[in-house]
This record gives C-alpha cells, sequence and structure tokens, in this order.
C-alpha cells in the first residue's frame, strides 16, 4: 500500500531530476567543431557553424556526415544497423555519435585547433 510519504519523496525526486535535466540542456556548452576519428586515429576537424556535407570511409563501410545550422549528425551510412543514424543531431561539447562497424566516431570538441593527439598518453615518474 502506497503512503502519503512514498508520493511525496516520489515527487521530490522527480522534481530533482527533472531540474538537473533543464540545467543540463539550458547550461549545456556549444561546441565550436567537429572532430573525425576513424579507427582512433583523428582524421579530420570541421568547423560547426560551417555547413557541409562529408563522406567519411571507415573500416569497411561509409558514413555520410552532415554538418548544418551549428549540428551534426550521420544523415547515411551503409552499416547494417543504422545506430549512428538514429542518434540523431549532436551540437553540444563532448557528444558523439558513434558507428561501430566502421569504427568511426564524431564528436563535439570546444576548440577548432583540437590537440588531442599529442602522442603522450601518460607520464610516469
Amino acid at each position: 500500500m502506497v503512503k502519503k510519504k512514498d508520493i511525496l519523496l516520489i515527487a521530490a525526486l522527480l522534481l530533482v531530476g527533472g531540474i538537473v535535466l533543464l540545467f543540463a540542456v539550458i547550461g549545456g556548452q556549444g561546441g565550436k567543431s567537429v572532430l573525425v576519428r576513424i579507427n582512433g586515429e583523428k582524421k579530420s576537424v570541421y568547423p560547426l557553424n560551417e555547413n557541409r556535407r562529408v563522406e567519411l570511409n571507415g573500416e569497411g563501410g561509409r558514413n555520410i556526415l552532415v554538418i548544418e545550422d551549428g549540428t551534426a549528425r550521420i544523415e547515411d551510412a551503409d552499416c547494417p544497423d543504422k545506430l549512428c543514424v538514429r542518434q540523431g543531431r549532436i551540437s553540444l561539447k563532448g557528444q558523439s555519435v558513434i558507428c561501430l562497424p566502421h569504427k568511426t566516431v564524431i564528436e563535439i570538441t570546444d576548440d577548432f585547433q583540437d590537440n588531442t593527439d599529442s602522442g603522450v598518453d601518460v607520464i610516469v615518474k
């Protein structure tokens, strides 16, 4: 049997969850560029503010990347499940679209001059 306190607890948890979600959506930082990695290697970086359509040839297949109106998405892919196409548009720093069959990762970054491939993985003293 559900008690009044249980209902209040559930309502409070839903309210807190909604507030956190609202801050995450409103306060999300917009990215400046789209980083393309294929098989773990950085292949290209495109500005997010310039509309373009790019064919990406990954491991065993192709993806069509579309950058428009400050968002990026995979428009088409020849992989069997097309999960990367269904992931939709991304525009916030840290968001990504991944195509596992083609080993392709599309990621929104903060800086057009992405320096993530410095060649140093770990420094040990």
